[in-house]
């Protein structure tokens, strides 16, 4: 794995950890700003380090290096590193679009599903997390743009959606979670977490029954800046902590 020499004969995993620690030191001081000019210390937002592509020896750098929350999106290229990675204490996250029949092979291994985009889903972990005498956090996905090519819960329905959720034995539903359109600039993309912040209050002051609105999962490489200042305190990084992916 990416065992090849640079020009300069560095191995392409220091490479990569080297990389890493210069955008995490960046990273880190957008999010002390960003958490400042919205008047809350950045330790209140959980800083979750989306590992979609990196191999096992960079993430475990990461860890190291004091990442406490990654997140996963495909269901098979987790599987295919989890022996690797050194996860005692770390908060997995399993952030990618999850179909029912694929839930067996991953409730065991996380401890947050963010995108529950339907009762069909939350329903699937709920047997599954029966089984193994467990209750899965989950964050319920709002398709917050209402776009055609894109899961999740419509704004205009989340309210009863959770409803139902709440009732299914087996989960635990801990907050919300989006993916805005891509926007032409920080101004437009503001608008749609300032939606997602509006939602988030709103369900939580009709305090239903195993629904709890602890985090408001919003914000990634490009515009996690904006997401802070708008409310968020769950932020999912890739890019802008692994560069580019491979």
């Amino acid at each position: 794995m990416e065992k090849f020499l640079n020009d300069g004969g560095e191995d392409a995993l220091a490479v990569r950890c080297r990389d890493f620690d210069r955008n995490y030191a960046l990273v880190l001081e957008r999010l002390e700003r960003a958490a400042e000019k919205a008047g809350r210390p950045a330790s209140d937002v959980t800083l979750l380090a989306a590992t979609k592509t990196v191999p096992a020896p960079v993430i475990n750098h990461a860890l190291a290096a004091g990442v406490t929350h990654i997140g996963e999106n495909r269901v098979q290229e987790y599987l295919s590193k989890y022996e690797a990675l050194r996860l005692d204490g770390v908060g997995r996250h399993f952030i990618g679009h999850l179909q029912t029949n694929k839930v067996k092979l991953i409730v065991d291994k996380v401890d947050m599903i963010e995108s529950v985009d339907s009762v069909r889903l939350a329903a699937a972990i709920g047997e599954e997390c029966k089984k193994l005498d467990k209750t899965m956090d989950i964050l319920v996905e709002v398709n917050i743009g209402e776009e055609e090519n894109k899961s999740g819960v419509a704004p205009a329905v989340l309210e009863e959606t959770v409803r139902q959720i709440a009732q299914i034995e087996g989960v635990s539903i801990r907050g919300i979670m989006a993916i805005p359109p891509i926007c032409d600039g920080p101004d437009q993309i503001r608008h749609y977490f300032k939606q997602m912040r509006e939602l988030f209050i709103d369900i939580g002051a009709k305090k239903i029954d195993n629904s709890h609105m602890v985090y408001l999962s919003m914000g990634m490489s490009g515009d996690f800046d904006t997401a802070v200042e708008e409310g968020a305190n769950l932020v999912r990084v890739g890019a802008a902590l692994f560069g580019k992916r491979l």
